[in-house]
C-alpha cells in the first residue's frame, strides 16, 4: 500500500482540484477517473446543421486539406489556391513575404491573400475559408512594435488570475489586427524540472495556479461563453501541450514522462481541465513520450481521455513536425497520428506529398474516413463558432481595422504592471556602516540619488524579453528590434532625471564618480524550446565574470542591487552572497519601466510600489537540485514555494554556502556538439565570398557579406530549424561556409583518431572541386579533403551522416588556436545542407566515413 496526496477532480467548477488524501494500491491496470469537465459550451444545433452542410458536398481531397497545416516560409498563395488548406501558420522565425519588420496592413495584405486563395475554386474546387494560426507567447510577440508581457513564470509569481484575463484581452486585440484568427497559446504546462528549456512557459510548478490561469487566459482570448465568446477581437485559443510536457526526465524537451496516470491527471492535466472549461477550441498535442509512447501516437490519449472523458469537442492539433516521431510515420506521411486522435497536422515543409500520402492513405483504409470526417467536423465547429464564414477577409473585419490596438497605450499599462506584480525580492539586507542614506535596507532607493546602472541585461531589452519575442529563441536580436519598448535601464532613468537625480550606464561597472547605489541588471541570454534546456542549474558556472563584476561594486564598498533575468530559478548563491539585495524580474518583456516603478521611491521619497510577487517555482539550495517541487518529501528549498519579501515584510538573508557539486563530464558516445539542435554560445555560422569577405551569423538565415556569392536558410531535419541550408550562387564565384568558434580556441587536443560527424543533405554539387576542411587555425587543418566525388554520389538521396577522420594531416601534429571547425569551399554552385555537427571518438553505424586513406 502507498499513501499519496491524490487532488480528486470534481465535476463542479469551483473545485476542479480540491485535494484530499487517499490510500490505494498502485497498479498498472487501476482504473483512472478522468471526470468529464463540467462547462456552459453546449452543442449548438445551428451550428452542427451547417458542418452538415459544408460537409456533405466535400470530396475526400477537400476534407484532407483542410486538416493539413503548411508554414509560410515554405508556402504561398499559389499552392493554398491550389490545394485550399484549411489552415496555415507562421513559425517563431519568419514573417509575411520574408519582412521581420512588418506593419500590420503587410500582415493583413499577406492574410487578405491567403484568404482570398483559399475560397478560390477555381482548382480545388472548394470555398471553405483558411485560417491563420500564430504563437503570441507573451502579447503578438512574433510582432513587429507589439506589446510583449511578461513570460509566463513571471505572471505565475504575480498569483492574480484576473491579470491573466486581461492580458488575454489585448493579446486577442493586437493579434485581431494583423487578421489572424488562431494562437497557439497557452501553455499550461507544469514544470517539475527547471533544466527544462521551456520552464519559463509555464506559470508554476503548483498545478492550483495553472488551472486558475489556464481558464482565465482562455477566457481573456476567446470571450466568456454566454457573453462575448468568439466574437469582435476574440480569437480562438489553444491549451498546450497535452500532456505531460513539463515532467519529462531530466528536463530533456520532447522527452519521456515516466509517471504513473494518476500524476499525469492530477499534476499535469490541471490546466485542460479549466481551459476546456472555459470552451477552449483547440489543445496541441505535446512532442514528449508518456512511459514511452508518443503522446501523438497515443489514442489512449488524444481520444479517450481528451475528448471521450473529459468531454472536449474542440480540434486537437499537433506540434511542428511531431508526427514523424510516431511509429510508423516520417515526415510525409502519419496514418498513426491521425488515427490517435490528431485532428490537424502542422506540416510546415513537406505538406504537399503528406497531402497526397494522406489522400491516398484514407482511400486505401489505413485513416477511416469516419475519422477524418470527426476531424473535419471538430475544426469546421471552431471555425463556424468563430463566425469565419460570415466575416469577409481579414482586411474588411472591424477589428482588423483599429491599428492602434498595437502596442496600445493601455496595453503598455498593463504589461507594466504585470512586471511589477511579477518581481520577487529575495534578499533586500540592511546595509553596514549607515552606507545608505535613505534607509536601513538598499531598497528602496530614492531616486535623488547617484545612482551607477550596469550589467549586461541594463539596456538590452532582447534579454529582458527572452525567447518567442520577434524571433523564436530571440537570439540575435537587438534593441531596434523593439521600437516601442523600454530598457530597465531606461525605465530608471527617466524616474531617476525626473527627480532631479544622477543616473550613470555602465557596461563594466566603471564611473566618473562614485555611486551612492549600483543596479546590475544581468541573466540568461535568451533562448526558447528544445535549445534551453540545461545540464545544471548554477548561473554561469564555467565563466563567472557577472559574479566578479557584483564582487568588483562591493569591494569598493557600493551597496549592490542586482536585478536576475532568468527564465527559471537557477543555483546563485555566489552572486547573491555579492548583493544587498538581489531581485528575480524573470522575463519582463518590452515594459522595463515596472522595475523602475517598484526599486525607486517617488519624488517625495515615498514608496510607488511594494514588492507583491512570491515564487510560483522553488529556488534551488543546491546547484544539482534539478527536481525541486512543492509538496515533495525532504523538501529542502533556499526559497521556498511563496517566498517573497516586501518593504513592509523585510528580512535578512544570511550568507549563503558557495559549494558546487562535481563538473559533469561530456559523454564521448555523445561526443562535443558545436551545431547540434542549435548553436554553441562560442559558434557561428561564416559566409565568405569570393574577396575573402566574411559575414559571421548567428541568425537562421543570412546572406554574403556581398549579399549576392552564399545565402543560409534554416531547414528542418529531425526537429524545428536544426539544420541550416547553404546555396552557391553559380553567377558569383568562389565562396566557402564555415562553422568558427567567436574566438580560436585551443581547448581541443590530442585529436588523432577522433571524427568531425555531420549530417549532410546535397541537393546541387558543382561540376568539378569542392574541398572540406575540418578542424582548422589560421595556417592549416586537420584534415582537408577534395569531397566532389562525395558530393556527387550523395546528390538527391536525402540525409545521410558523413565522419572525417582528423589528424590526416601528419605534418600537423598539434593545433593551436582552432578557427574553424568544418568549411565547405567550392567554385561552382553548389546547395546543400548541414545538422548536427559534433566531435566524436565513435561514429554512427551507418556514417560514411572519410579517413585519411581517402
Amino acid at each position: 500500500m502507498l499513501t499519496i496526496k491524490r487532488r480528486f477532480l470534481q465535476h463542479t467548477p469551483a473545485a476542479l482540484l480540491s485535494a484530499f488524501t487517499l490510500s490505494f494500491s498502485v497498479m498498472a491496470t487501476e482504473p483512472v477517473d478522468w471526470p468529464m469537465v463540467n462547462t456552459k459550451l453546449k452543442s449548438d444545433p445551428a451550428v452542427e446543421r451547417q458542418i452538415d452542410k459544408l460537409m456533405a458536398t466535400m470530396s475526400i481531397e477537400q476534407k484532407v486539406a483542410q486538416l493539413i497545416q503548411p508554414e509560410i516560409a515554405y508556402f504561398d498563395a499559389e499552392k493554398m489556391r491550389k490545394y485550399g488548406f484549411g489552415s496555415y501558420l507562421n513559425g517563431g522565425n519568419t514573417a509575411p513575404y520574408g519582412n521581420k519588420t512588418a506593419d500590420p496592413k503587410t500582415w493583413l495584405r499577406f492574410a487578405d491573400e491567403m484568404y482570398l486563395a483559399s475560397i478560390d475554386s477555381s482548382q480545388d474546387q472548394s470555398t471553405i475559408p483558411t485560417i491563420w494560426g500564430t504563437d503570441a507567447m507573451h502579447g503578438h510577440s512574433n510582432v513587429y512594435g507589439a506589446t510583449l508581457f511578461p513570460h509566463n513564470i513571471g505572471l505565475g509569481a504575480a498569483n492574480d488570475a484576473q491579470l491573466i484575463k486581461k492580458i488575454g484581452k489585448a493579446t486577442a486585440r493586437e493579434v485581431s489586427v494583423t487578421g489572424i484568427e488562431w494562437s497557439f497559446a497557452p501553455t499550461v504546462a507544469v514544470v517539475r524540472d527547471d533544466r527544462w528549456g521551456r520552464t519559463y512557459e509555464s506559470y508554476s510548478e503548483d498545478p492550483d495556479i495553472v488551472q486558475r490561469y489556464a481558464g482565465a487566459m482562455v477566457s481573456g482570448l476567446q470571450g466568456d461563453i454566454n457573453d462575448d465568446f468568439l466574437k469582435g477581437y476574440h480569437r480562438i485559443a489553444t491549451a498546450k501541450h497535452f500532456v505531460g510536457d513539463g515532467g519529462t526526465e531530466n528536463g530533456i524537451d520532447r522527452g519521456n514522462t515516466v509517471i504513473d496516470e494518476e500524476t499525469l491527471r492530477d499534476i499535469h492535466a490541471a490546466g485542460y481541465f479549466s481551459a476546456i472549461e472555459s470552451g477552449v477550441q483547440s489543445v496541441m498535442a505535446s512532442f514528449n513520450s508518456w512511459n514511452s509512447e508518443r503522446v501523438h501516437g497515443s489514442k489512449y490519449l488524444l481520444t479517450t481521455v481528451l475528448k471521450q472523458k473529459m468531454g472536449f469537442d474542440g480540434f486537437v492539433v499537433s506540434d511542428w513536425n511531431a508526427h514523424k516521431f510516431v511509429k510508423g510515420c516520417d515526415l510525409e506521411q502519419c496514418a498513426g497520428a491521425f488515427n490517435a486522435g490528431v485532428d490537424v497536422m502542422m506540416v510546415p515543409e513537406h505538406y504537399e506529398a503528406f497531402y497526397h500520402n494522406t489522400v491516398k492513405q484514407v482511400k486505401q483504409g489505413d485513416i477511416k474516413i469516419a475519422r477524418i470526417d470527426d476531424a473535419v467536423r471538430r475544426f469546421l465547429r471552431a471555425k463556424v463558432r468563430w463566425g469565419l464564414f460570415a466575416k469577409g477577409k481579414p482586411s474588411s473585419r472591424e477589428e482588423s481595422k483599429n491599428a492602434s490596438w498595437l502596442n496600445a497605450p493601455e496595453h503598455k499599462a498593463l504589461a507594466r504592471e504585470a512586471v511589477r506584480k511579477s518581481l520577487v525580492l529575495l534578499k533586500n539586507n540592511k546595509l553596514k556602516n549607515n552606507q545608505s542614506k535613505n534607509s536601513q535596507n538598499v531598497l528602496p532607493i530614492s531616486p535623488r540619488s547617484k545612482i551607477l546602472v550596469t550589467g549586461n541585461g541594463a539596456h538590452n531589452i532582447a534579454k529582458q524579453a527572452g525567447g518567442w519575442s520577434v524571433s523564436w529563441q530571440g537570439t540575435d536580436n537587438t534593441n531596434a528590434d523593439f521600437p516601442n519598448a523600454v530598457s530597465i535601464y531606461d525605465g530608471l532613468k527617466e524616474q531617476v532625471l525626473g527627480a532631479g537625480g544622477e543616473i550613470e550606464l555602465s557596461k563594466n561597472a566603471q564611473f566618473k564618480e562614485k555611486p551612492d547605489v549600483a543596479i546590475v541588471v544581468f541573466g540568461e541570454e535568451p533562448y526558447a524550446e528544445w535549445f534551453g534546456d540545461i545540464q545544471g542549474l548554477e548561473y554561469q558556472r564555467d565563466d563567472k565574470k557577472d559574479l566578479a563584476l557584483l564582487k568588483s561594486l562591493q569591494a569598493q564598498n557600493i551597496p549592490v542591487v542586482s536585478v536576475f533575468i532568468s527564465g527559471r530559478p537557477l543555483w546563485v548563491n555566489k552572486e547573491l552572497n555579492a548583493s544587498d539585495a538581489f531581485v528575480a524580474a524573470w522575463l519582463p518583456g518590452s515594459e522595463g519601466q515596472g522595475v523602475a516603478d517598484v526599486l525607486l521611491l517617488d519624488k517625495n521619497d515615498a514608496v510607488q510600489y511594494d514588492f507583491t510577487g512570491k515564487l510560483s517555482f522553488s529556488w534551488p539550495k543546491f546547484d544539482d537540485q534539478f527536481i525541486l517541487n512543492k509538496g515533495d518529501k525532504n523538501y529542502d528549498s533556499l526559497f521556498a514555494y511563496g517566498y517573497g519579501l516586501s518593504y513592509k515584510a523585510p528580512k535578512n538573508v544570511k550568507i549563503l554556502s558557495e559549494k558546487t557539486s562535481p563538473k559533469m563530464n561530456v559523454n564521448d558516445s555523445q561526443g562535443t556538439p558545436f551545431f547540434v539542435r542549435n548553436l554553441a554560445s562560442n559558434v557561428r555560422w561564416a559566409l565568405s565570398d569570393k574577396t575573402q569577405t566574411n559575414m559571421m551569423t548567428k541568425s537562421s538565415s543570412a546572406m554574403s557579406a556581398d549579399g549576392k556569392s552564399i545565402s543560409m536558410q534554416s531547414v528542418n531535419l529531425a526537429y524545428q530549424e536544426d539544420g541550416r541550408q547553404f546555396v552557391w550562387n553559380n553567377k558569383e564565384g568562389a565562396g566557402k561556409v564555415s562553422l568558427r568558434f567567436e574566438q580560436a580556441t585551443g581547448e581541443f587536443e590530442n585529436l588523432d583518431k577522433q571524427f568531425i560527424q555531420f549530417d549532410i543533405r546535397v541537393d546541387d554539387t558543382p561540376i568539378e572541386g569542392g574541398v572540406l576542411s575540418v578542424m582548422c587555425d589560421k595556417q592549416t587543418c586537420s584534415t582537408q579533403t577534395n569531397i566532389a566525388t562525395q558530393l556527387t554520389q550523395l546528390k538527391s538521396i536525402g540525409w545521410k551522416t558523413v565522419a572525417v577522420q582528423l589528424g590526416c594531416n601528419k605534418a600537423q601534429s598539434t593545433l593551436s588556436e582552432i578557427t574553424d571547425i568544418l568549411s565547405i569551399s567550392a567554385q561552382q554552385p553548389l546547395n546543400l545542407a548541414i545538422a548536427n555537427v559534433a566531435l566524436v571518438k565513435a561514429t554512427k553505424s551507418n556514417s560514411i566515413i572519410l579517413n585519411c586513406s581517402n
